[in-house]
């Protein structure tokens, strides 16, 4: 059985660093679950939020093991289960003129919005944890889904303290 952890990895934000992090995973066999990349206050460092499933604690370490002999990575930490997590969504749905009502009250019980309506179809945004998008999504296959188009986790622990890098600007 898996289980499903979030790593959080600043990293020099520079080209083909993206591409070493993945080759380190596909060469030990292991499976990303998401993935996502974003800047950081430092323009130098970028931070990884990096899903992971893993069969046992030990798998888990050797990933982190693997990935700090990376010398573009400047620090890992693994977040809390209590941490709090997001996600993005855009689905898009069959729609005509019988229907959008009902698709637009169904994402407003989920706190997203409409961002695109045309004749035949209503394009859907909703952001929040895993969990309820799914929820979102199973409601509106009723209606017909064309598309769907989702973001990888992003994440911070809760509380104060702060993953920063050594060559941060602030300081801190």
């Amino acid at each position: 059985m898996t289980s499903t952890h979030i790593l959080s990895v600043l990293v020099v934000n520079r080209p083909g660093v993206l591409t070493r992090v993945a080759g380190l995973f596909a060469r030990r066999g292991y499976n990303i679950e998401s993935l996502t990349v974003s800047p950081t206050n430092d323009p130098q460092v970028s931070r990884m939020t990096i899903g992971v499933d893993v069969d046992s604690p030990s798998t888990l370490e050797q990933i982190v093991k693997q990935l700090n002999k990376l010398i573009e990575v400047h620090k890992i930490i693994e977040l809390e289960d209590s941490a709090v997590t997001r996600e993005l969504v855009l689905v898009k749905v069959r729609s005509d003129l019988e229907n959008r009502s009902k698709i637009v009250d169904t994402v407003g019980l989920f706190r997203g919005k409409a961002v695109d309506v045309s004749h035949e179809s209503i394009t859907i945004e909703a952001t929040g944890g895993r969990e309820k998008l799914e929820a979102l999504i199973k409601m509106l296959e009723s209606f017909g889904i064309l598309e769907i188009v989702q973001s990888g986790r992003v994440a911070v622990n809760r509380g104060a303290s702060a993953l920063a890098a050594k060559s941060s600007r602030n300081g801190s």
